[in-house]
């Protein structure tokens, strides 16, 4: 949930000067913004998390159960996929590792995403993905970390956590890999390695749409038949070299923001 600075995003290579506004723009204020990101992120995901934030008991990751594929099988398992509960959130994940690992996955998603700057869509993803205890402790403290007018202003974003006219806001993680490190009878701490975009699409965009890479930890806890997020903490990477690929202009990456919808994960 928080944005990454140079050391923690890919090199990309930008349009040259005269070509597409969004592509040759720099992100402003990425000092500042970055410093205040992160106190929102300890903020958030103790108490949840700004698309990408800062921030057991059992038996070791290292011993794989029948349930829990290598990390190199990608192949179905043949389990079900996960349905989509009330809130249009992934729920009714499986009580063994694979199910732990499903729901790290979905939650690191939905976490990340723009929906968290919504005021309303935020307290149905915070009530769907944290336990009944943790939501309603840390509801408050998250609606005031993303209400805060100073960070959404270093994002591009008005009070509200609306982006201008003619721009989309684009907040999205996109999960690599898992791995349960820990697993019990109703507890599971999971890691989930994921790429996050986040920034504005759109002409004029001084904030274009850049990538970091992260591995995030999720405590959770099986309750009320599912599992449910009691605590994560965050790390930047691993991080792969970046290819010299010349940057999206603004109409692109908008297009491809509009078309192309994310997924459900499922071991």
């Amino acid at each position: 949930m928080s944005l990454g600075d140079d050391t923690g995003r890919t090199r990309t290579r930008l349009p040259e000067a005269g070509g597409d506004p969004y592509g040759g723009a720099r992100r402003n204020g990425r000092s500042s913004s970055r410093s205040l990101v992160t106190v929102v992120g300890v903020v958030v995901l103790l108490i949840a998390a700004i698309a990408f934030a800062n921030r057991g008991g059992g038996d070791s990751g290292a011993e794989e159960g029948a349930d829990s594929p290598k990390a190199a099988a990608t192949a179905p398992t043949g389990e079900k996929p996960v349905p989509a509960g009330a809130s249009g959130i992934p729920a009714g994940f499986a009580h063994d590792r694979q199910g732990a690992e499903s729901a790290a996955a979905n939650y690191s998603v939905v976490l990340g995403s723009a929906e968290m700057f919504d005021k309303e869509r935020r307290r149905d993803i915070v009530a769907a993905v944290f336990t009944p205890d943790v939501a309603a402790a840390r509801q408050g403290d998250l609606d005031a970390a993303y209400s805060n007018e100073e960070f959404l202003a270093n994002i591009g974003l008005d009070k509200n956590g609306k982006a201008p006219a003619g721009q989309t806001f684009v907040s999205r993680v996109v999960p690599v890999g898992t791995k349960v490190t820990a697993f019990g009878a109703d507890d599971a701490s999971v890691e989930v390695w994921y790429t996050s975009l986040f920034g504005l699409s759109g002409e004029g965009s001084t904030n274009p749409v850049t990538e970091s890479w992260y591995t995030t930890t999720y405590q959770l806890q099986w309750i009320d038949n599912d599992w449910k997020v009691v605590d994560f903490q965050q790390k930047d990477g691993p991080v792969p070299v970046g290819r010299d690929q010349k940057a999206s202009t603004a109409d692109d990456m908008t297009k491809a923001v509009e078309e192309y919808g994310g997924f459900t994960y499922a071991r």
